[in-house]
């Protein structure tokens, strides 16, 4: 069950909150699919009655007062409640009944995540999974603001509100079509790098940093032919060699199953692996559905792992 989809949410609140998490009026009138003017007044309405405002533009962007800061705070904790209570009355009905809401990375939901809810349906059909696809540090945040159960993510700091209930290091390796020269070698250094067309996630994507970070404290130098912050258009680029893509094997299992694409793994000092991380509410705060589809999904990152140490 969801309190906003229930209405034990009110308008006034749920807007304040995205306008809050966007800092935005226009972005979050284009979420709620309403006129910027609609949320203004709203705004403008609660502001009046609190007698003080709760917003003050700082850059083009809207950011928080003190009043502010304590009228989100305490939101949340109503909203946490509410979620909990909503779970614990779907727990009423064991796994024959629920709602689980996850945030993924966009590789996490190109493999693992249908692999997952196929095996996660097959076992209980009647729940229900909301699927977020978001980036590594946003999908983060919204596990510890009580939006979504569970989360998926690459190299973020865990907030200390949540819990990682599982980890796997992954390395980075180069997606090669079969027959070029890239693919003839069983692993690559940085040097082997030199010269070729890479095409970068741009700085949404936390590879992003990394990478370039990475080439900038080295000799080899970086041609960047694209930038992109879609990794299916990545792998697209790849299949047609248009360029060199540095990714690790999540979201291209199945184009490595199909002989597209080849993966050479980069054995190289001066790049670390990527952590792949299952992040999820507390213990406590967590119904049997989430819990149910998080004890798989952290198997399926044990399996990972063992197939990555073979």
């Amino acid at each position: 069950m969801d309190p906003y989809r229930l209405g034990l949410v009110a308008t006034r609140i749920h807007y304040f909150q995205l306008v809050a998490r966007l800092g935005s009026i226009r972005q979050a009138s284009q979420a709620l699919n309403v006129a910027p003017s609609s949320v203004s007044r709203i705004l403008r309405q609660l502001e009046d009655e609190l007698g003080t405002p709760l917003f003050e533009r700082v850059r083009q962007r809207l950011k928080l007062t003190s009043a502010g800061e304590l009228m989100l705070y305490h939101a949340r904790v109503s909203l946490s409640e509410l979620n909990r209570a909503c779970n614990e009355i779907n727990d009423l009905h064991g796994l024959h009944r629920g709602t689980v809401s996850i945030a993924v990375i966009e590789s996490v939901a190109r493999g693992i995540m249908p692999a997952a809810l196929e095996e996660f349906w097959g076992r209980h059909p009647a729940i229900t999974v909301n699927v977020k696809v978001v980036g590594s540090q946003q999908a983060a945040n919204m596990v510890a603001e009580g939006e979504c159960d569970l989360a998926m993510v690459f190299d973020v700091r865990v907030p200390r509100t949540i819990r990682r209930i599982a980890t796997v290091s992954l390395p980075l390796g180069v997606l090669a079509v079969p027959g070029s020269k890239l693919a003839q070698k069983k692993e690559l250094r940085l040097f082997d790098l030199a010269g070729e067309k890479v095409i970068l996630s741009d700085t949404s994507l936390m590879l992003s940093s990394s990478i370039e970070e990475t080439f900038s404290r080295s000799l080899t130098d970086l041609n960047r032919r694209s930038r992109t912050n879609s990794i299916g258009l990545m792998i697209e680029m790849a299949k047609r060699g248009l360029g060199t893509v540095l990714q690790t094997r999540v979201g291209i299992e199945q184009e490595i199953a199909d002989g597209a694409l080849i993966f050479v793994p980069l054995r190289d000092s001066k790049f670390n692996p990527r952590k792949l991380m299952l992040l999820s509410r507390s213990e406590k705060e967590m119904p049997d559905a989430a819990s149910a589809l998080g004890k798989l999904l952290a198997q399926m990152i044990e399996r990972i792992g063992a197939a990555e140490d073979r």
